[in-house]
């Protein structure tokens, strides 16, 4: 009588091993992913303070303003205006502080979030 068995699937060791890989993988990779994820929603935040930047610059050298002249959103964002749309943080700040012509926004996170 022939008692060997053909072993066909994997051992409980095997197994175990490649979920420790796995984990070890996920370890390294969350971390890096979400550490991407966040700067880049900072420079984005970056680039809409910019163009408000830029579009209080032009609103001032149309209207013939000073730099002690703030505006308001509704002169910079809307249907023919320098912005077609207020941009929002994609990290949930709020850029209500515009500011007078010669100061730059502020989006309410600061930190990276901030043209300074």
């Amino acid at each position: 009588m022939n008692l060997k068995r053909k072993s066909r699937g994997f051992t409980l060791v095997e197994i175990m091993i490649v979920v420790l890989i796995i984990g070890i993988l996920l370890a390294i990779a969350v971390p890096n992913f979400i550490r991407a994820r966040e700067s880049s929603r900072a420079k984005t935040c970056v680039a809409n303070l910019r163009q408000i930047e830029a579009a209080k610059e032009q609103w001032a050298m149309e209207e013939k303003k000073g730099a002690t002249d703030t505006p308001a959103e509704a002169d910079l964002a809307g249907a023919d205006k320098y912005l077609k749309a207020w941009p929002t943080c994609p990290s949930g700040g709020n850029y209500d502080e515009i500011g007078d012509v010669a100061t730059p926004p502020q989006c309410s996170i600061g930190g990276t979030h901030s043209l300074n």
